[in-house]
């Protein structure tokens, strides 16, 4: 099917012959060449608009600076919070369109988004994921902070259209979302288009939703051209052509990096398997800094797949079709689709088709925390296990998620690695039933080998940064693998002869045998790269030790550090460890700081608001 099939009909805007044209010539342009045209034609529209109504006078004003206008067209802000890089990922997809339609455009992250600068906006479109427990990401803390107290602004003269991002495993799916949408209009604002939810698989509701947005931008410019009254030119935006950046890897196109070294870092005896995983970069293909992660494109394991098929009792050879694409069933579960992560659809399906009432219970709103517990733990094998049914191959594959990439904090520094990036993975593997199971990365990942090669891209993290002042002290929370980014940090401070301190709180279950980089850590430490460290074993006493035990102990010399203007970081488990250690901190101020609850909740907002606490959780 062609391009142009994909959009509506127009036959009362072309003649048949034209249509016929303009049919061939996009017949075979690609999404980036297309998006092209469309910028160019509405360009080009828009210019004879002007000429049409201002006449030839307009071509000489066009190649002079353009006049000052009294009133501008107002400035679409295209505002965005995501813990994990899909929000940012349809945002600037949106303004990249919207540049391309003509329309004047800002993309930018709600960490850079002062909250009192909303009253001052005209066009807003938001994209807001959801975590934890209904929960914003942390960059959009202050605002949704603002919005909900008694400061917030009248906004009787915002347009906003809001898409919300969100898994629906979770209970409250999508939660943050719907709260902005209908607090925004609360406070006076006007939908542009009805709020837009989208469940893990992002495309296949932000695509509408963002045609959407550029179709109602290019109807308001097209009104102002019509209604611009006879005086100076008005002014049109420049279209430019939209290009990647130069070779530079995406989600949609990663590259192809070797692998140097895959090393368990863990002792034989340990209860988790931790890899460090070892990558050379093709040259100039995978930029990163410090804090950013590496996306891994994966496949499921044959023997995941195989066991999927013989509980589904499903043909692998089975052609099936979905969102357009026709592969073999066994080919979709193997590199299209989750089968060690239960997707609620599945659920839903299962609750159908053999009338269980367990299953129907996890779907309503008292058995949120079953259903939650459950894809939690669970893969698809073992519910296809527990509740037999009939399927049929198309519907089989439309119950289950998108394969998606697996997103690991780097754990280098190029200043330190060169042209490579180093990852530290643990291996997720456990027993259901007397079978074994394996989480789809780590089968892929434990059997890489050095000469093995993965596809991968740069999934930047702009938000967890080092501070640009090099004399700044620097403090990091990194339990278990969540350590693996101040290894990337404190490489990068010593190669860049950083004169602040570097302060590191780790944790693990035992000394012994899963202290990740123990050598590395102590060498620096000796060599006072490293200025304190302070460690929690969890399962070496009889008492459970944890980070926060440790927060809340050093705590008088904690605040002193952070008084005295050092940068926090805390990365890993988003469940409890995160938690537990904002708890501790919220302590450690108001118990060291002179400061009541509010007061300490305030300490660690500005801090945040300064870009000097930052959390890389998940």
């Amino acid at each position: 099917m062609s391009a142009a099939h994909l959009l509506p009909a127009a036959p009362l805007l072309l003649d048949p012959e034209r249509a016929q044209r303009l049919d061939a010539l996009v017949a075979d342009l690609d999404p980036l060449a297309l998006a092209y045209v469309s910028g160019y034609a509405a360009a080009l529209a828009a210019e004879r608009l002007r000429l049409a109504r201002f006449g030839a006078g307009a071509a000489a004003a066009a190649a002079a600076p353009p006049a000052p206008r009294a009133e501008a067209l107002p400035v679409a802000t295209v505002l965005y919070a995501s813990q994990t890089g899909n929000g940012r990922r349809v945002a600037e997809q949106l303004g990249r369109e919207l540049e391309a339609a003509g329309v004047a455009a800002r993309v930018v992250s709600c960490a850079d988004f002062a909250p009192k600068q909303l009253a001052d906006e005209r066009t807003l479109y938001a994209v807001v994921s959801t975590h934890g427990d209904g929960d914003p990401p942390d960059d959009a803390r202050a605002l949704f902070d603002l919005l909900g107290g008694r400061r917030a602004p009248r906004l009787p003269d915002l347009a906003f259209a809001v898409l919300a991002l969100g898994d629906s495993s979770y209970p409250k799916f999508c939660a943050t979302g719907r709260w902005l949408d209908e607090r925004l209009a609360e406070l006076g604002a006007r939908r542009l288009h009805d709020r837009v939810e989208c469940d893990v698989d992002v495309e296949p509701k932000a695509g509408p939703w963002v045609a959407q947005a550029v179709a109602a931008a290019r109807a308001a410019l097209a009104d102002a051209a019509r209604t611009e009254t006879p005086g100076p030119a008005p002014r049109i935006a420049v279209v430019t052509p939209l290009r990647p950046a130069t070779g530079a890897a995406t989600r949609e196109h990663p590259v192809e990096a070797e692998v140097l070294g895959n090393q368990r870092i863990t002792a034989r005896g340990a209860e988790r398997d931790v890899r460090h995983l070892e990558l050379a970069l093709p040259e100039g293909r995978l930029d990163y800094e410090p804090g950013d992660a590496l996306g891994l494109r994966i496949e499921n394991s044959a023997a995941s797949v195989e066991r999927v098929l013989e509980l589904a009792r499903l043909d692998g050879a089975a052609s099936v079709t979905h969102d357009g694409a026709t592969l073999p069933l066994a080919q979709w579960l193997t590199k299209r689709r989750e089968v060690t992560r239960v997707a609620r659809a599945l659920v839903e399906q299962l609750a159908r088709r053999t009338g269980d009432a367990e299953l129907a219970r996890w779907l309503t709103p008292e058995g949120g925390d079953a259903l939650r517990g459950a894809l939690k733990t669970q893969q698809v094998a073992d519910l296809l296990k527990r509740w037999p049914a009939e399927w049929d191959a198309a519907g089989f594959v439309a119950a289950l998620h998108p394969l998606s990439p697996r997103l690991y904090s780097i754990a280098s520094s190029r200043r330190a690695v060169d042209d490579e990036a180093h990852l530290t993975i643990a291996l997720l593997k456990s027993e259901r039933d007397g079978e074994r199971r394996t989480g789809a990365a780590s089968a892929h990942v434990a059997a890489l080998a050095a000469g093995d090669r993965v596809k991968a891209y740069v999934e930047p993290n702009p938000r967890f940064r080092l501070p640009a002042d090099g004399a700044r002290d620097v403090i990091m929370i990194g339990p278990g693998t969540g350590v693996a980014p101040f290894r990337g940090f404190l490489q990068a401070r010593v190669a860049d002869g950083a004169r602040g301190r570097n302060w590191l709180f780790y944790g693990g279950r035992h000394l012994d045998s899963d202290f990740l980089y123990q050598v590395e850590w102590l060498e620096a430490l000796k060599k006072k790269q490293l200025h304190r460290l302070d460690v929690a074993f969890s399962r070496d006493q009889a008492a459970k030790l944890y980070v926060q035990h440790r927060i809340r102990e050093h705590g008088a010399e904690l605040f002193r550090w952070l008084d005295g203007g050092a940068h926090l970081y805390v990365c890993g488990d988003a469940e409890r460890m995160a938690p537990d250690v904002h708890a501790a901190l919220l302590d450690v101020v108001a118990t060291h700081g002179g400061r009541d609850a509010e007061g300490a909740r305030e300490y660690l907002n500005d801090l945040a608001a300064q870009k000097r606490y930052a959390r890389d959780v998940y």
